[in-house]
């Protein structure tokens, strides 16, 4: 399991490789990668900033790979997750989980970046022909984590 948030862009190819490197058990990687939107709520957006708390980013994200590793059998899981500054076109977030099977690795890939857009503090603010503006948290993510509750 790692954990990185970085202001740095990340190489997915790298990263992907790193997770597998020398794993015969590995049938299945699956990743996903978020990028800048140019546009949100109907605004071009020229640049998104995210903010966060040091130390405390790092641990709800830690805990929410740890949930995945719970309810699934990973052999790897890595999230990336970029602060400050971007432009539209850059990549945001990398999450990606490595199985025995493509089953387990599609659902823990999706439940870490569910539970990250509403868990993990991050908060983000875009630059419009408005003014700079927070954006809000979207009912489709709680939704979307809604579905991973047990019970």
């Amino acid at each position: 399991m790692e954990v990185r948030v970085q202001s740095a862009d990340f190489d997915l190819g790298a990263e992907v490789a790193r997770l597998r490197a020398g794993d015969a058990r590995i049938g299945a990687v699956v990743s996903f990668v978020g990028t800048v939107r140019d546009m949100n709520d109907g605004d071009r957006v020229a640049e998104l900033e995210l903010e966060h708390y040091p130390g405390m980013t790092e641990r709800s994200l830690e805990e929410i790979v740890e949930q995945a590793r719970a309810r699934w059998p990973l052999y790897g899981a890595l999230v990336v997750h970029r602060v400050g500054p971007m432009q539209p076109m850059e990549q945001i977030v990398l999450v990606a989980c490595s199985a025995a099977h493509r089953g387990e690795a599609f659902a823990a890939c999706e439940f870490i970046m569910d539970y990250l857009k509403t868990e993990a503090p991050f908060w983000k603010k875009e630059q419009t022909p408005g003014g700079a503006r927070w954006v809000d948290a979207r009912v489709s993510d709680d939704a979307a984590r809604a579905k991973w509750q047990l019970g």
